[in-house]
C-alpha cells in the first residue's frame, strides 16, 4: 500500500513510523492551524531534520495558514478540532489522489488528547470524496514510548497541539 502520511509533528511522527514501516510511506507537512509562526517553522524544521534523518520522502506544503484556519472556525469555536481535521485532511487527500497513492492517515492518531472519533469521522470523509482509503489506527498504546524516545534523540518537544486556541488552554490550566 503507498500512504500518504499527514505528520502534525516529529514526536508524533516518531512514534508512528515503526508500525508503518512495512507500507511505502511518504510523510505530508500540511499544518495550517499551528501558532505562531515561530512554532509553526520549529515543527517544521524538526519534521525536516527527522525525516531526512529516517531517509523517509517528504512532501512540504508550507503554508502558515493563520488567516485560513481562523476563517474556517470563526463561526464555530466548539468544533475548531472538526473544522482543523477537515482543513488538513482535506488537502492530504488532494495530494494523495494527484500523486496516485493508495490511502493517507496521520500521525495525530497517536496523541491521546485527540478526537480519534472525529479523526477517523473526517479521514473516512476525504477518503471518500477522492476515491481513497483512510489508513486509521489506534497507535494511542505507543504515545508514551514515542514521547520517551522523541526526548532521548532530543526533538523538539511542544506543549500544545498547535492552534492558539489549546496554547491558550495550556496556560489558563497551568494559571489555576
Amino acid at each position: 500500500m503507498k500512504l500518504l502520511l499527514h505528520t502534525c509533528c516529529a514526536p508524533c511522527l516518531c512514534g508512528v513510523m515503526p508500525f508503518v514501516e512495512g507500507l511505502k510511506t511518504v510523510c505530508f507537512w500540511f499544518n495550517p492551524n499551528i501558532h505562531p509562526y515561530t512554532e509553526y517553522k520549529a515543527r517544521l524544521h524538526e519534521v525536516e531534520t527527522y525525516t531526512r534523518k529516517k531517509n523517509t520522502e517528504l512532501i512540504i506544503k508550507d503554508n502558515y495558514g493563520l488567516r485560513e484556519f481562523l476563517c474556517g472556525i470563526k463561526n464555530n469555536f466548539e468544533d475548531r478540532c472538526g473544522i482543523c481535521y477537515g482543513l488538513r485532511f482535506e488537502e492530504c487527500a488532494r495530494t494523495a489522489a494527484k500523486q496516485n497513492f493508495d490511502a493517507f492517515g496521520s500521525t495525530l492518531m497517536l496523541s491521546p488528547y485527540q478526537d480519534h472519533e472525529k479523526i477517523k469521522e473526517t479521514g473516512e470523509k476525504y477518503a471518500e470524496l477522492y476515491g481513497l482509503d483512510f489508513f486509521y489506527e489506534d497507535f494511542r498504546k505507543n504515545f508514551r514510548t514515542a514521547m520517551e524516545q522523541a526526548r532521548e534523540q532530543k526533538i523538539y518537544m511542544q506543549k500544545y497541539c498547535g492552534c492558539i486556541f489549546s496554547e491558550e488552554e495550556r496556560y489558563i490550566k497551568i494559571k489555576k
